[in-house]
């Protein structure tokens, strides 16, 4: 980059670097725009899979987010939420759109393999993704927010715009969902041990 977008310290919310890429941003700097995508466009493009299921059409999703970043990041106040909570409300929005402008139903994969065979990662893979589809669309997302995309339940809060504490209930009762549905499905959830 051209201009010094280094030194960031982290404080909470965004880092000291992200609120500098955004205030360039706002100013109409392609650098503090490139940082942002850099910096984000991962998150944004595994939080818009979940809602497309579909590898290439959240890529291009997430592209269109970027590129109307440029405008659309005059509209963000970071009083209001982090950065990262408001890009992914904007991915949130275009993927809703996109599946609107499809008219898209929603159909689960069929699962092919007989539920006596051990499960290899591909297996557990699809085990997860219909168990995951088999919740309530609000515990998805949170667990999605939480567990993939690595949002704070605060940061969760500001991205659905809920409350922290309906956000923890949410996600109490997903993870407690997902296990029973990786159960039926003939799948052993891994517990991770509390650090």
């Amino acid at each position: 980059m051209s201009t010094p977008l280094n030194g960031a310290s982290s404080v909470s919310g965004d880092s000291r670097l992200t609120r500098l890429a955004v205030a360039k941003a706002k100013e109409g700097d392609t650098d503090g725009i490139h940082y942002l995508y850099v910096r984000y466009a991962d998150d944004v493009r595994r939080y818009v899979a979940t809602f497309v299921k579909d590898q290439y059409e959240a890529e291009d999703i997430t592209h269109n987010v970027f590129a109307k970043l440029m405008t659309a990041i005059t509209k963000y106040q970071e009083q209001s939420v982090p950065f990262a909570a408001w890009i992914l409300r904007v991915a949130r929005n275009a993927s809703l759109d996109h599946l609107r402008a499809k008219r898209m139903i929603p159909t689960e994969e069929v699962r092919l393999s007989d539920s006596q065979s051990t499960h290899d990662g591909g297996e557990m893979g699809r085990d997860i993704k219909i168990a995951l589809e088999s919740l309530p669309e609000d515990q998805r997302e949170v667990l999605v927010l939480r567990h993939i995309v690595g949002l704070s339940p605060m940061e969760i809060a500001g991205t659905l715009e809920k409350t922290e504490s309906s956000i923890h209930g949410l996600h109490h009762r997903g993870r407690r969902a997902l296990q029973g549905a990786l159960t039926e499905l003939g799948a052993v959830p891994v517990v991770a041990s509390a650090a």
